[in-house]
C-alpha cells in the first residue's frame, strides 16, 4: 500500500543519520522516525482523519520527539555516558557499507511496521472506535511511565553516579523505561486489532509489535550484563536483582542474561 510505503521511506530518510554513527539507526533515528511517520500520516491521510486518529498521530509525534530528544541530549551532553558506552557499544568504524545499509533498511522497516496499525486504520477508513480509545490510553500510560523512569534515573544518578538505581519505579521493575516502551506499542497494536484486514495487514502489524518486544528484551539483556559487570560484587545489588522483576512488574522473571538468542 502506498501509505505504508511512504512511512517506510520517511523512516529511511530520518534514520539515515545512522551512517554518521551506526548506533543512531536504532536510537536517535528511531525516535525521530516515529515523529516523522506521525507527521506524514497527518498529511498523507488528512482526508480520513478523525479525532481518535489525530490523537494517535500526535502521540507518535510527542513520543518520538521525547525519545529522540532525550537520546540526542544524552549523546551530546553526557560525557560520563559516552565514555562508558565506548567500551560497551561497537563504534561501527570497521563495519562495511553493506552491513550498515542492511541495519538501516531493517530498522526503517521495523518502524513502519510498528506504526502500521494506525496506518491501516487510516487506509481502511475505519475512524475511531473503542479499540482505538483503549489503545490510546495504554500508549499514553506507556510513554508516561517511560518518561517518569528516565527522570527518576537521571535524578538518582546525579545524587549517586556510582550506585545502581532502585528507587521510584525501579523498586517495582528493573527496566521500567523498557516496560513503558512495550506498553506504548502494545497500545498501538491494540488500537489496530479491530481494523486490520487480511493476512498482509495482520502480518505487518504483528512483525512490528513482536519485533519491538524482542528488541526491548534484547536491550534488557545488554543492560543486565553491563550492570552485573559494574555492580555484581555489591550485596545490595544482588538482593535487588533476585527480588525485583527485570521487565514486567509482578511477573517473576528476574534475569534474561542466559538467553543468548536475545541479540538485538
Amino acid at each position: 500500500m502506498l501509505t505504508l510505503l511512504i512511512t517506510f521511506l520517511i523512516a529511511l530518510a530520518i534514520s539515515s543519520i545512522g551512517f554518521k554513527k551506526y548506533v543512531w539507526f536504532i536510537s536517535i533515528g528511531y525516535g525521530f522516525s516515529v515523529t516523522g511517520i506521525g507527521i506524514g500520516l497527518l498529511i498523507v491521510e488528512r482526508g480520513h482523519l478523525t479525532v481518535g486518529t489525530i490523537l494517535g498521530c500526535v502521540l507518535f509525534i510527542l513520543y518520538g520527539c521525547r525519545l529522540g530528544g532525550y537520546l540526542a541530549y544524552r549523546e551530546i551532553r553526557s560525557g560520563t555516558y559516552n565514555s562508558k558506552m565506548k567500551t560497551e557499544i561497537k563504534s561501527g568504524k570497521g563495519m562495511s557499507l553493506f552491513a550498515k545499509s542492511m541495519i538501516w533498511i531493517s530498522a526503517a522497516a521495523l518502524y513502519a511496521c510498528e506504526t502500521s496499525p494506525m496506518t491501516f486504520r487510516l487506509v481502511n477508513e475505519k475512524g475511531t472506535d473503542v479499540a482505538l480509545i483503549v489503545g490510546l490510553v495504554i500508549s499514553l500510560l506507556g510513554v508516561s511511565l517511560e518518561t517518569l523512569a528516565d527522570i527518576q534515573k537521571n535524578n538518582a544518578k546525579k545524587k549517586n553516579p556510582k550506585r545502581f538505581v532502585d528507587t521510584g519505579l525501579y523498586k517495582i521493575v528493573r527496566c521500567p523505561n523498557y516496560f513503558g516502551e512495550m506498553l506504548f506499542w502494545t497500545g498501538v497494536f491494540v488500537g489496530g486489532t479491530t481494523v486490520l484486514s487480511g493476512v498482509f495487514q495482520w502480518t505487518i502489524a504483528l512483525l512490528g509489535y513482536l519485533g519491538i518486544i524482542y528488541v526491548m528484551f534484547g536491550g534488557a539483556r545488554r543492560l543486565e550484563i553491563r550492570q552485573n559487570k559494574y555492580y555484581g560484587d555489591d550485596p545490595e545489588y544482588q538482593k535487588y536483582v533476585k527480588t525485583t522483576p527485570i521487565m514486567i512488574p509482578l511477573i517473576p522473571l528476574y534475569s534474561v542474561e542466559k538467553y543468548k538468542w536475545l541479540v538485538a
